[in-house]
């Protein structure tokens, strides 16, 4: 009875930490992601988890951990952002996305499973070992990052205080992190990068009667997209697809009875493992001076406006393997997981210096959209996979 009775309290309290984060507006761009750190610094606190806030700026705002494992050589590095996307159109919603409601064994609420619940399962099952007096099997470093959704301040900022750290490449050992990004509970062994390109391009005006007398910027450039977005979509991955390019925004144009002279181009591409933005850039410069050819003059520039590599670590690595015995132990699907959006492992990461996994309890599928939801029971399962996780990794 008692056993049940502790079990019932555990429940009640994993809930209640994530609807507490979820009830904490941290909208990307509009709120203070830093109460989020505050509020996770004084959680670790309560439990004896020595923490600290780093503070970005007056809106943005980190927060670090550290719990000494048994073998104090080797840490290991967890990660979750504290930031959500816009809550979209409100009539689009059920409910209020930011006030948490639990619905039919869901907790539903704007981050609930990008990634607050992720974020809220891994904050808990630390504490729970800390409760418990148990030490993790080593280090364990954890990370809140701000500002995920948008630009990396906080993934940029945690990449320094990684190497101020000493956890960067030379040490020895590749570091391994786990990130708690949706995943259905399936080990995220794969993610595609992502380059938005901005093509500006400069031709010749003419009167629209004789285009040939001008160099169509429009035209040259949708060609050079083009041979961009046939390169890009040639690579391929078992997990994550094929690569994509896609132009999703242009502007140019003078008057309807005139030959463009210059337009701008960005595109959204995709990246797989296999392909860099380095590669995508040389193949856009060979497309230029194919347009060149016919149409001396032309000048276009290759501005990447963001980019994030690719992420891949190897299925059999042993902490992988370690996690999919203890998800089939747990009666759970241990099959790899792709995912087709960035995180910020492509920051963290930016040097390929660390291996890196994504597991959380959230859906891929739910993300940036309305209704968004948490199954409690997968949330539960995530907790408990993580604590003997950590207890013997």
């Amino acid at each position: 009875m008692a056993d049940m009775q502790k079990s019932e309290e555990n429940r009640e309290a994993a809930v209640k930490l994530l609807t507490d984060l979820l009830a904490i507006p941290s909208v990307n761009g509009r709120d203070r992601e830093g109460e989020v750190a505050f509020f996770v610094q004084e959680y670790f606190s309560a439990h004896g988890i020595t923490s600290r806030v780093q503070e970005i700026d007056e809106r943005h705002a980190n927060v670090t951990a550290f719990i000494p494992g048994r073998n104090p050589s080797k840490t290991m590095i967890l990660n979750g952002h504290l930031d959500t996307v816009p809550y979209g159109s409100l009539n689009a919603w059920h409910s209020d996305p930011a006030v948490p409601v639990i619905r039919d064994g869901r907790i539903y609420g704007r981050g609930a499973s990008d990634m607050k619940s992720g974020l809220a399962a891994i904050v808990f099952s630390l504490c729970a070992l800390a409760d418990r007096g148990e030490e993790p099997a080593c280090s364990i470093l954890f990370i809140g990052t701000c500002d995920e959704e948008k630009g990396g301040l906080g993934a940029e900022a945690a990449l320094a205080y990684l190497r101020d750290e000493g956890i960067k490449k030379g040490s020895g050992v590749r570091p391994f992190m786990l990130i708690g990004e949706p995943t259905l509970l399936r080990p995220g062994t794969a993610q595609k990068g992502c380059l938005w390109l901005q093509l500006t391009v400069q031709g010749r005006t003419s009167h629209g009667a004789y285009p040939a007398q001008g160099i169509n910027a429009i035209a040259c450039g949708m060609r050079t997209a083009d041979a961009i977005s046939a390169y890009v979509s040639s690579f391929t991955h078992p997990l994550l697809g094929d690569a994509t390019a896609q132009v999703t925004r242009i502007e140019g144009g003078v008057a309807n009875n005139m030959t463009p002279d210059s337009c701008t181009l960005v595109m959204d591409i995709r990246l797989v493992p296999g392909v860099t933005a380095d590669q995508v850039l040389e193949k856009g410069r060979e497309a230029l001076e194919a347009e060149q050819k016919n149409h001396p003059g032309l000048l276009i520039s290759f501005d990447p406006l963001t980019s994030r590599r690719a992420i891949e670590i190897d299925p059999g690595h042993g902490k992988v393997t370690a996690l999919q015995a203890l998800l089939r132990k747990a009666g759970c699907d241990d099959a790899p997981i792709g995912i087709s959006f960035f995180t910020d492992a492509s920051i963290l990461d930016r040097d390929d210096e660390m291996d890196i996994c994504l597991f959380g309890p959230g859906d891929p599928a739910l993300c940036h959209q309305p209704d968004e939801y948490v199954e409690i029971d997968r949330y539960l399962e995530a907790i408990r996979v993580l604590e003997t996780f950590y207890k013997e990794n």
